[in-house]
């Protein structure tokens, strides 16, 4: 019985995976510290727990996120755009589009049939069409992250922002406050822009069959619908796990196919080297 483990140090949060035969027996998310390797060790810690394993049990682990060179304890680090498209193909079977909004970039994800990226476009100049600009606007507001998403289902006459740009569009929302404007014609202008921005790499890959959202955005119902009408299309959903966690679950899979196709190792390799990601991106 394989017992593996996919650990994802984001910028904004850590996601730990355990997986026994491709199912998860436990998992933890925290919001990113400072230090990606103490993320790391919290967050393998609480899934750990959560599976009622010792870390000698694990067989494997892969690291992948915004930290994972920093990550002391895995076995190999892996791309988080390869990781994405393991753990959303193992969320969606169906998914042929991925499109991952994490708190630094937003990519956008084809997967060929046995679910390796074949193509992607990605967005990693700029905080606007990232988590990192919902979390700004969110501040800005007084509401938390979770609420932001919500408040679009109550707006009447939504905002237009004048720029994507995090700074202006900053300076926007707060010129809206003060002149008294409903937040939740904001927050729904805020959601729009965010949601306008991904559609331009999303129309980039020529979108065909299912489309999965992962990263924490893909719980923002105000930039799910709102994308749904800019592309055309219906973004899918599951219930088998929590879409924040595909990348986590995508490393501990790569880890699971690394043990069936070489020589079992005993336990964790805690000295290990991290080694640099493989690039995916493609011309």
């Amino acid at each position: 019985m394989s017992i593996v483990a996919g650990c994802d140090v984001g910028s904004l949060t850590s996601k730990a995976v355990i997986m026994k035969n491709r199912k998860i027996i436990g998992s933890h998310i925290i919001k990113s510290k400072p230090r990606p390797g103490e993320s790391a060790n919290t967050v393998l810690e609480g899934a750990l727990l959560s599976a009622g394993v010792a870390k000698e049990e694990i067989q494997y682990c892969i690291g992948t996120g915004y930290g994972r060179e920093k990550i002391e304890f895995v076995d190999e680090v892996v791309s988080e755009i390869r990781c994405h498209g393991k753990g959303a193909r193992w969320m969606l079977p169906t998914a042929e589009i991925v499109i991952d909004i994490g708190g630094q970039d937003c990519k956008t994800m084809k997967l060929d049939k046995d679910g390796n990226v074949s193509r992607f476009s990605a967005n990693d100049k700029c905080a606007s069409g990232t988590g990192r600009f919902l979390e700004v606007m969110a501040r800005v507001l007084n509401v938390d992250i979770e609420e932001l998403g919500r408040l679009s289902a109550k707006a009447r006459d939504p905002i237009t922002l004048a720029s994507t740009c995090t700074v202006w569009a900053q300076a926007d929302v707060i010129k809206y406050l003060n002149s008294g404007v409903p937040i939740e014609d904001i927050g729904a202008g805020i959601n729009s822009a965010m949601a306008s921005r991904v559609a331009i790499l999303v129309n980039t890959i020529k979108p065909e069959g299912d489309i999965f959202m992962t990263g924490g955005v893909a719980k923002n119902i105000g930039v799910v619908e709102t994308l749904e009408k800019l592309v055309g299309r219906r973004i899918k959903k599951t219930r088998r796990a929590d879409p924040q966690m595909a990348g986590a679950i995508g490393a501990a899979l790569l880890s699971l196919e690394k043990i069936n196709g070489s020589e079992k190792p005993e336990s964790m390799n805690t000295d290990f080297t991290s080694q640099p990601s493989v690039q995916e991106r493609s011309s």
